[in-house]
């Protein structure tokens, strides 16, 4: 008898493992098998994801990457799991998540409907507004102050479609230029290449407290839209969603997002210890106590 509960016993733990292996689907079968997770990171969307002065990759976003990180290894037991950093760009960062090079893109990437044709995305971590950055001497306050002047936004960016929108519905006449990168487009205005930069605010505030004369510059006109960031995954992978998910609704609901926040918000940070000094918004706080991966 004793041999046949152990021999049952035995056989059981390997169904187990037979079910636990067949369970895995999509990104966390692939993690699983190779033992590496690839996490994507921008290198100049301050706070969220940028090189620091050793060239390491940090900000508000990857603070939020590494615990669902830390959350995958507990999930596969595999505390050893491999992490490798994929630089991405805005122009990148889905082609390298469709064709399998990343595993989750940790930066500044706002879930929109359109995007959601292709990729997936978390729960929203934060809120944005879309206007423009110029020249604080340059007189431009609204759209129309832009007609017949180079506008820079940067390459794959959703603010391009808003100033495109735009030029159509105020008839203005604007030329459009494009950075690679939101450091370059942020320089094209700063060497007077381009009238004002169009993107999302809290980039160009990050942009200008790390510039060399942060009074030179102003973020101006209207909020073209209201855009939300979460952790872009792949589509149609329900698994590695629900770990990203339960992560990040545990750190709201603990509270510790505040220190999280505080940390890339209201405190100098590195390379230059600036303090961007912008308080988390009332829409931000509604996303944080009501979790919501709604794209705009």
């Amino acid at each position: 008898m004793q041999k046949s509960l152990i021999l049952s016993a035995a056989v059981a733990a390997v169904l187990a493992g037979g079910a636990h292996a067949e369970e895995l689907t999509g990104t966390l079968k692939k993690i699983n098998d190779t033992g590496i997770i690839t996490v994507g990171h921008r290198e100049s969307s301050i706070p969220f994801s940028y090189l620091d002065d050793k060239q390491k990759p940090v900000g508000y976003a990857m603070d939020l990457c590494h615990q669902v990180v830390a959350a995958v290894k507990k999930k596969l037991n595999k505390p050893s799991l491999v992490v490798k950093l994929v630089p991405v760009t805005s122009q990148t960062r889905i082609p390298l998540m469709v064709n399998g090079t990343i595993d989750m893109e940790c930066g500044s990437t706002t879930n929109s409907k359109e995007r959601q044709k292709q990729v997936g995305f978390s729960y929203s971590y934060y809120v944005t507004a879309v206007r423009m950055a110029a020249k604080a001497s340059a007189g431009i306050k609204t759209l129309d102050d832009l007609n017949g002047k180079p506008v820079v936004t940067t390459t794959g960016t959703t603010s391009d479609r808003y100033i495109k929108q735009n030029e159509q519905g105020k008839a203005i006449d604007v030329k459009n230029v494009y950075g690679k990168d939101h450091a370059e487009s942020f320089l094209m205005v700063d060497t007077g290449r381009a009238a004002a930069f169009v993107m999302d605010d809290i980039l160009l505030a990050s942009l200008i407290a790390n510039s060399r004369n942060p009074k030179d510059f102003a973020i101006v006109g209207p909020a073209l839209s209201v855009e939300p960031y979460g952790i872009m995954l792949r589509k149609d992978d329900p698994q590695f969603k629900k770990v990203a998910d339960d992560t990040l609704a545990a750190i709201f609901k603990s509270g510790q997002i505040n220190t999280i926040y505080n940390k890339w918000f209201m405190t100098p940070i590195p390379p230059k210890n600036i303090n961007i000094n912008l308080p988390m918004s009332d829409k931000l706080k509604e996303a944080i106590k009501t979790p919501t991966d709604a794209g705009i």
